[in-house]
């Protein structure tokens, strides 16, 4: 049986694309600039597939890569995690979700309070870390959970889970979730719950997302539709309400991904895309603007790559990507807007195939379409016929 296995490792970009600069993000590169500031960083796994290959990767290059290279842009304008995932799977935004650079609204907030009766703090572009430094204690104090934003479309509630436990903290999400359609739309609402004490306060692993069901048809839905399996691994669940998918396993950090995508591919022969997001990257080490420990978890990754590999069939086709950027290197916390990373390697088909710059993350999806079902998918252009 054909199946493919696409491991997302959320927020590792690898160059501002051309309207970077619209966003704030003409200086980000989160591999060239990461590799430059973190000496001696060892992905020599990733750099056989061609990591270092990829126009402009600023990353040490191969003479013959074992896999095949590329890199993509993103049509959606944006640069969250939904419109990531959502385009790679054949959707299109247009418009893209709505951001708050100023905050949400005095009606928005006004109506949120009186649904979850317990008042907010915060309402600002800030930083996960940084807002729990800041409000931390008074949210302790008063009981007010804190509502703040970022330059992604999103709405995100901190509450330390011994004062608002996480039941409540999710239903006031659910809350948030149907408050913000129509107009307001937002990606995604994010509970982000910490603990620790003033001074230490620390996010924990109990994270979770409210997106919006896909507008449209994905990749996902086609290939249920059409009777074949599929599994979400991570947060995928999240970003695409489950829909599309036939079994899910809702990891929640890198080292659990890992190994749940590696039983996978050893045990479910049934399924034909295994569809995996690996977090940490992003959450713990690209908004925390941590190169040491972003450099830390490629490392990780690339050291469990030989497993992946040898884990795969003659016929499974891997893929292994990103869905925006998070530069750590940079002064801003937030995504950034960059080309995501393409490397395609199967046992059987050509090797070392340079597939240049791809115009939208479509094109991974379409390919997989492709190679599952035997035709590409009605958005993005597969470039199956290149490495076959």
């Amino acid at each position: 049986m054909k199946r493919a296995i696409i491991i997302v490792l959320d927020s590792v970009g690898i160059g501002a694309l051309p309207d970077a600069a619209q966003f704030g993000d003409a200086s980000s590169h989160t591999l060239g600039n990461l590799y430059s500031v973190v000496k001696n960083m060892q992905i020599g796994n990733l750099l056989e597939l061609g990591l270092g290959n990829i126009e402009d990767s600023r990353l040490p290059n191969v003479e013959m890569a074992r896999g095949n290279y590329g890199r993509a842009m993103e049509k959606t304008k944006a640069k969250d995690t939904t419109s990531g995932h959502w385009e790679m799977m054949g959707i299109i935004q247009e418009p893209p979700f709505r951001t708050y650079p100023n905050g949400f609204p005095k009606e928005i907030i006004d109506e949120f309070v009186a649904k979850t009766g317990r008042g907010i703090l915060g309402n600002v572009v800030a930083s996960g870390t940084e807002i729990i430094k800041e409000l931390g204690d008074e949210h302790v104090k008063t009981g007010k959970p804190i509502v703040y934003t970022s330059a992604d479309s999103v709405f995100q509630i901190a509450a330390h889970e011994n004062v608002i436990p996480l039941d409540e903290l999710y239903k006031m999400c659910e809350t948030a979730r149907k408050m913000l359609c129509g107009e307001n739309t937002v990606g995604r609402v994010i509970a982000r719950p910490f603990l620790g004490e003033s001074g230490s306060y620390y996010r924990t692993e109990n994270r979770k997302d409210y997106a919006l069901p896909p507008t449209t048809q994905t990749v996902l839905d086609s290939l249920t539709d059409k009777g074949y399996k599929t599994m979400g691994i991570g947060k995928i669940e999240d970003i695409f309400c489950k829909r599309g998918l036939t079994y899910i396993s809702h990891t929640r950090n890198n080292v659990t991904g890992i190994k749940e995508t590696i039983k996978a591919i050893k045990e479910k022969e049934n399924v034909s895309l295994i569809f995996t997001n690996l977090v940490d990257f992003d959450m713990i080490y690209g908004h925390r603007n941590d190169p040491e420990g972003y450099a830390m978890a490629l490392q990780h990754f690339d050291m469990c790559l030989p497993e992946i590999i040898n884990s795969l069939s003659d016929k499974d086709l891997l893929i292994i990507t990103a869905d925006h950027g998070c530069d750590p290197t940079t002064v801003s916390t937030d995504h950034s807007r960059e080309y995501i990373p393409v490397l395609a390697y199967c046992k059987s088909f050509r090797h070392g195939i340079d597939l240049g710059t791809m115009e939208s993350f479509a094109d991974i999806g379409s390919t997989v379409h492709e190679y599952i079902v035997g035709l590409p998918f009605a958005t993005g252009k597969s470039f199956l016929c290149r490495i076959i």
